[in-house]
């Protein structure tokens, strides 16, 4: 297949391009700017996108057969605390791209969507959201060391889920497990839908490389059409 990756530098979209190239397919990779990357790998190109404009998304849409979203603002794998900073500053921003995709693939209906969000909108448990709950929220954003206005990050991404869910195109939201980070590409995990999934020790957990591994098998196996689902251990 042909896949896009939007937010191809950070630490989940990177991964992404490394699983898609790893299994044959080629990659278009997108960043805000394209033009200080060399990393030239066969079957893999590189693109400057600018995701919250719809029409600058539209123009790269011709061809692919499914695009992948990591969208942070800022660059979160260079400078984390940066984007934490805009995330609080602009929460609305995650819902803005979410529109600006689906406003693009108006244009290009039959490009499946993938987009890479949050977990504070999983259910903790049967009908309690985290994301509704602010001592639910400041009780996971302090065991994660995020600072607690980070929040309203939280209920953006929420936001973000809401618009796909009131659209007819071919979205899949991805919420990763409540803690992710680089680690193993294991290819063994367990596949929720809206709540997470523990480990023995009551855990929510996944890393980096194994998230790109369940984002890969969704592109090549659609099992989540305009549905959200996670994974952990």
């Amino acid at each position: 297949m042909h896949i896009g990756v939007i937010g191809a530098t950070g630490t989940i979209g990177s991964r992404v391009v490394d699983e898609a190239l790893r299994r044959g397919h080629r990659v278009t990779a997108f960043s805000r700017n394209a033009s200080w990357i060399t990393d030239r790998r066969e079957n893999l190109s590189w693109a400057s996108i600018d995701v919250l404009d719809a029409a600058s998304v539209a123009a790269v849409l011709p061809g692919l057969d499914v695009l992948i979203s990591g969208f942070q603002p800022g660059n979160a794998a260079k400078d984390f605390a940066d984007t934490v900073r805009r995330s609080i500053a602009d929460p609305t921003v995650y819902a803005t791209a979410a529109q600006a995709l689906l406003k693009a693939l108006e244009s290009h209906p039959r490009t499946r969507l993938i987009v890479i969000g949050g977990a504070g909108s999983l259910e903790i448990e049967p009908g309690v959201v985290r994301a509704d709950h602010e001592d639910l929220i400041h009780a996971s954003l302090d065991e994660l060391g995020l600072p607690r206005a980070y929040a309203a990050a939280v209920r953006g991404h929420r936001e973000a889920l809401n618009v796909l869910r009131a659209s007819n195109r071919l979205w899949t939201y991805f919420s990763p497990a409540e803690q992710i980070a680089p680690g193993e590409r294991t290819g063994r995990f367990r596949i929720g839908g809206d709540q997470p999934v523990r480990d023995a020790d009551g855990l929510s957990r996944i890393s980096a490389e194994d998230a790109a591994v369940a984002l890969l098998d969704e592109a090549e196996l659609p099992r989540f059409v305009q549905r959200r689902f996670t994974i952990g251990y």
